[in-house]
């Protein structure tokens, strides 16, 4: 098969400076390498190829001196060419670290390049969810929880082992470059090297505490201050409390979410608190002083007299004092008069007493009033 020209095959001219060769290449890899090219993949991996053997000639100063001097003839003792065209041998060129300027060592068949494996990186955020009662989440308090993590391990400071040295099967690279022969001839590819996991090195001694992991998982006791104000779905971020990092990277956060439990009178509606007041049809009648219970203690309310079911009074700032958003809410009271079931013999007859009074109410009075019409 008759070879093209090297410049040829990347397009570029024979003055072409060494980042313009790179450059062409980088795009024919990304256009035609296998892993990548799903279109034609038999065209693809000869085009491969042929770029490949003509970056390794003239990627090389001294190779491309001889190439510009005597073609393709100054490789014609060599072995047939990587991809099958004959010529220079580029089976034995190094592209580890042209893969990983081209490609970022992610992906593409590549595996991931050792300064990706040895990035510091941020532990994940953790979410737990804690159970208050009415009066914790209204005033605030103190708890002590228990939240399990992954930590780093104290004994190997997150190392994973030991007496630190460079991997034996990647040299400190991270990466492994294998070739692959298939029938339109032979390619490199690059994966993490699977004996340290891409890091380069690995220890004479893994830790017994995490297995090489370097990180265990524990089970942490935090005294957590939960400001006033808080409700049902709320969260509180605690920074630096999830699970630790790798490599050095931060840790991540701790979310608590709240879950509060109902009063047994209070009622909540944001910052607001309500309170039914039972009534006696006298008090509701002729009105009174009454004592009613507060967030923070009793307080005497005038209730006036002809007092409707379900009036309202509102206390303004009797309500609950939010600390994150420093507003104070109101308190309302809602009048509920009752009906009582039982009468003593007196009682009843003071009712039909009144009764005989025809007390009645410009309402009830409509009311009869229509209900004559009706008949």
């Amino acid at each position: 098969m008759e070879k093209r020209d090297y410049y040829e095959v990347l397009g570029v001219d024979k003055n072409a400076s060494q980042d313009e060769i790179k450059s062409a290449f980088r795009k024919l890899a990304k256009k035609y390498h296998p892993d990548l090219n799903k279109d034609d993949p038999k065209t693809a991996e000869e085009k491969f190829k042929e770029a490949q053997e003509a970056y390794a000639v003239l990627s090389d100063e001294d190779k491309r001196r001889q190439y510009d001097q005597f073609g393709h003839a100054a490789f014609a003792n060599g072995q047939a060419g990587a991809g099958g065209f004959g010529g220079f041998d580029a089976s034995g060129f190094d592209f580890g670290d042209i893969f990983d300027n081209i490609f970022g060592g992610a992906g593409f068949g590549f595996g991931s390049n050792s300064s990706e494996r040895t990035r510091a990186s941020r532990g994940a955020d953790q979410l737990m969810r804690i159970k208050l009662s009415f009066e914790e989440a209204v005033f605030g308090t103190k708890k002590d929880i228990r939240v399990d993590v992954v930590d780093t391990c104290d004994d190997c400071h997150g190392n994973g082992g030991f007496d630190e040295k460079t991997c034996d099967n990647c040299h400190g690279s991270g990466t492994i470059t294998s070739e692959q022969h298939t029938l339109f001839g032979s390619f490199l590819s690059k994966t993490t090297c699977p004996y340290c996991n891409g890091k380069g090195k690995t220890y004479k001694r893994v830790c017994d505490t995490c297995h090489g992991k370097g990180r265990i998982k524990s089970t942490k006791t935090l005294e957590v201050t939960i400001p006033s104000g808080v409700d049902t779905g709320d969260r509180l971020r605690l920074a630096g409390k999830g699970n630790a990092g790798s490599n050095g990277g931060a840790n991540g956060d701790l979310y608590l979410e709240f879950q509060v439990g109902e009063h047994e009178f209070f009622v909540r509606d944001h910052d607001d608190i309500y309170i039914e007041v039972p009534l006696t049809i006298t008090e509701a009648i002729l009105g009174c002083k009454k004592e009613v219970p507060t967030l923070s203690g009793n307080i005497k309310l005038t209730i006036p007299a002809g007092t409707d079911y379900e009036d309202k009074q509102r206390i303004k700032g009797k309500g609950i004092n939010n600390a994150s958003t420093r507003h104070k809410g109101d308190l309302y009271y809602i009048m509920k008069i009752v009906t009582p079931k039982k009468l003593s013999r007196e009682q009843k007859h003071l009712f039909e007493k009144l009764e005989e009074t025809k007390l009645e109410d410009p309402e009830i009075t409509k009311f009869n009033r229509f209900t004559e019409k009706n008949q």
